[in-house]
C-alpha cells in the first residue's frame, strides 16, 4: 500500500489548501447566514468545498484569491436551502397523532354505534334472541333454555329480529 503522500493528486492538494486557508472564515460567514445553526453551517461549508473540488480545473486557472468564489457559492447554497424549505409545507410534530385512533378503530366504533342503535329499535324478546344466538354463540336449544321458551319460538324470534334489524340498518343508510 502506498503512503498517502504518494497517492495525492493535484486536486487533493488544492482541496487541502482550500480547506486550510478558507474553511474557518467560511464557516464563520455561513454561521451568520444560518442564524448560528452550526450543523447547517458545516453542511453548507462541506457542500461549498465539494463544489470547489468538482470545479478544480476552473479554479486553478483563475488568478488571485478563491474566497470571493467560495463565499458566493456558500451564500447561494444557503439561499437555495431557505427557498426549498419555504416551498415545502412546514413539518409538524407527529406525536399528538399517536393519541388519535386509527381509521379502522373509528370505522369499527361507528359501525358498533349504528348496530347498537338498530338493536335498540327491536323488541326486548327479539333482541334477547339475537344476543343469545349471535352474540353469545349459543345454539337455538341452548338459547331456548336460557330464555325459557320453546326452540321454535327462538327460531321465529331470530328470523323476525334479523328482518327488523336489516330494515332498521337500511333506514340508517347501511347496506349489505
Amino acid at each position: 500500500m502506498l503512503p498517502v503522500t504518494e497517492r495525492t493528486t493535484p486536486d487533493d492538494a488544492l482541496m487541502r489548501a482550500l480547506y486550510e486557508e478558507h474553511a474557518g472564515p467560511l464557516l464563520a460567514f455561513v454561521l451568520r447566514l444560518v442564524a448560528g445553526d452550526r450543523h447547517r453551517a458545516e453542511d453548507v461549508v462541506q457542500e461549498t468545498l465539494l463544489r470547489a473540488w468538482r470545479n478544480a480545473d476552473q479554479l486553478r486557472s483563475t488568478g488571485g484569491s478563491l474566497r470571493p468564489w467560495l463565499v458566493t457559492v456558500a451564500r447561494r447554497i444557503v439561499i437555495d436551502g431557505h427557498r426549498g424549505r419555504r416551498a415545502r409545507p412546514q413539518e409538524v410534530d407527529a406525536t399528538p397523532l399517536h393519541a388519535v385512533p386509527a381509521a379502522d378503530e373509528i370505522d369499527r366504533a361507528l359501525r358498533m354505534m349504528t348496530i347498537s342503535d338498530a338493536l335498540a329499535d327491536l323488541t326486548d324478546a327479539h333482541r334477547e334472541a339475537l344476543v343469545e344466538t349471535y352474540f353469545k354463540g349459543r345454539t337455538v336449544n341452548e338459547a331456548a333454555e336460557v330464555l325459557r321458551v320453546p326452540p321454535g319460538t327462538v327460531r321465529s324470534r331470530v328470523f323476525y329480529a334479523l328482518r327488523a334489524l336489516r330494515l332498521s340498518l337500511e333506514e340508517r343508510g347501511v347496506t349489505a
